[in-house]
Order: structure tokens, then sequence, then C-alpha cells
């Protein structure tokens, strides 16, 4: 059933109010909280790669407080491995059977923060849990429960003791966001506030687990014309033959992409996507699932570049289509 007008009002003013929560944390970037917490309710994951020092985690940390549900940080390093991440089966000799103790991605919000720093044994423990919502430990399953989402960070500048994030693990992330640096006027007021060194700490809990799955159940039930869906299924053939793309956008990019799109419509009060919706997650939804082959890379061809051409060829809907 479509989600009424009424009932995407009610989650437009309660996206909004965890916004302006999360801002308390993060100032002046509330296009960028927008993303992430568009993700949240999207049942995504998101990827947030930036400059040290441009409050990356603390993005992260103010999203987790804003949910009143468990969160855990976890900080790779190259020693990291994956039962770390997933816990592991002790033996108890009393009832002289193994038990499962749970690790640190048993949680609401996970941050890993320096995703890129542990090895790709150990990032490759998070791709069923990503992918999933489940753990395997000695062939056994274990749900991590609902919401869940994966807040990764990484910088693109310290490349020494990195390991790459392979595609396959960038494609399950629902977006890449950057922070970015603050205007002068938010800077001035971060000096000024120098002694507080935990920002996210002043962000309260403000909705319940329980709303978090009630409203990505209402995102869901966006209507989506069928003139939108031809729209990016004609994005993603395009990101496949466009002549710098080696990689282009897979069939899950473009289901995550529907998905995106309708929590997006639903957070600005609408009970239904519209072209605009698209145009606008693009750069954070394409980005990271679009590979430059060798000769664009070497011509100093950026990726936003390629996003903005293909949006620029591939012409929107100016009409709704009818099945």
């Amino acid at each position: 059933m479509p989600i009424t007008a009424e009932q995407a009002q009610w989650f437009h003013q309660n996206f909004q109010q965890m916004v302006d929560n999360v801002a308390i944390a993060i100032r002046g970037k509330d296009s960028v909280i927008e993303l992430v917490l568009t993700c949240l309710l999207s049942q995504g994951h998101v990827l947030l790669e930036d400059n040290p020092g441009t409050g990356k985690t603390v993005l992260a940390k103010a999203v987790a407080n804003t949910v009143a549900g468990t969160h855990s940080r976890i900080q790779f390093t190259p020693d990291l491995l994956p039962s770390d991440l997933t816990g592991i089966s002790v033996y108890d000799q009393r009832s002289q059977s193994f038990e499962f103790h749970k690790g640190p991605v048993f949680a609401t919000i996970v941050l890993a923060d320096e995703v890129n720093r542990a090895s790709p044994k150990t990032q490759a423990a998070l791709l069923e849990v990503m992918e999933e919502n489940t753990v395997t430990v000695d062939g056994v399953k274990h749900e991590v429960g609902h919401p869940f989402m994966v807040v990764a960070t990484q910088n693109p500048i310290e490349l020494a003791g990195t390991y790459r994030l392979p595609e396959a693990q960038l494609d399950r992330f629902l977006m890449k966001v950057s922070v970015g640096y603050p205007d002068h006027q938010v800077t001035m007021g971060l000096l000024d506030e120098a002694a507080n060194r935990d920002r996210a700490s002043a962000v309260q809990p403000m909705v319940s687990a329980q709303a978090v799955n009630q409203m990505a159940e209402f995102a869901n039930q966006t209507y989506v014309d069928p003139a939108i869906l031809d729209y990016v299924s004609r994005l993603a053939t395009a990101s496949r033959s466009h002549p710098h793309i080696r990689l282009g956008i897979s069939t899950r990019g473009a289901l995550a992409y529907v998905r995106a799109a309708k929590t997006w419509a639903a957070a600005h009060g609408r009970e239904f996507v519209t072209p605009d919706d698209i145009m606008q997650l693009a750069p954070s939804l394409m980005s990271h699932r679009i590979l430059l082959n060798a000769e664009a890379t070497f011509s100093g061809v950026k990726v936003e570049d390629v996003v903005a051409a293909l949006l620029t060829s591939v012409s929107p809907p100016n009409m709704r289509a009818y099945s």
C-alpha cells in the first residue's frame, strides 16, 4: 500500500528533528547529515571519505547517539582479526558446550573507523553482515537485528599501510559521502568552543529503534513511477558503456538507487519520487560504484565529472509512464 500524504509529512517532521539533533555536533552540514540518515532509513550503509579532521567520526557518533539503540566503535588496524569483529565461540566446561560471544558488529550502528587500514581478510568479514544482516560462526548464523548500519570512514590521502577496499565491498555501501570543511562562520563558532573535545556526547537519543524500523517501512512504500524506474535503468546502462568507465553501475547499485530515492522523497514530505531526487542523489550513490579506465585516469578525468556527464547525456522523464 503506497504511503499517504499524512504519513509522508510525519516522516518529514521526524526526519528533520533527527537532522537537527545530529547538527548539535556537526554544524553547517545539514545536507551531509540528510544523506547519512537517508542511508540509515534505507537500511543501507555509508562510507565517509574525506581528509583527516573534518568530523567524520564525530558525525558517525552523533548519528549513533540519535538512535536509542546500541552502537559500537571499531578502530581498524592491520592486526585486527575477523573474529575481533564477529565474535568467537568459547568452550564452557560447566555445560560442556560452545557458547558464542558476540563481537562489536552486533550493534544498531557500527562505526568502522579507518576501515582501509585493516587487512583484506578482516574487511571481508564485513561482507556478509552488511549484505545479509547475519554473521556465520562455526556454521551457525546469528542475526544482528534491525535497524543495523555500518558507518565506515577512511582518509583518501593516507595510503601508507592501508588496503584499498575491493569493488565488491564498495558496492555494498549505499552511499559514499564527503563531509568537507566548514565555512568561516561555523569555524569561528567551533574555535570559540575549543574546550569541548567531545561534541557528539551532547547528542541525546531522540528516536527509538522501533521508530527507525517504522520510518524505513514507510519509506519503502513511497511510490515510484515506471518512468523513474526507466530513468534509473538508463543511467545504469549508460554508465556501463561510457568511454571513460571500466566498470559501471551494477544491478545491485540500481536497486540501492531506488531504495534511497524513496527515502529521500519521504524525507522531503513527498509520497512519490521525482527525477530531481535521482539527480540530487547521483554523486553520493554513483561515484564509488564507477571505475575509470586507465586512459581516463592518466588524463586526469574525475569520477564526479563523469557522473555529471551521465546526468547530462541521459534525459530525465518529463511525464508519467503508465503500465
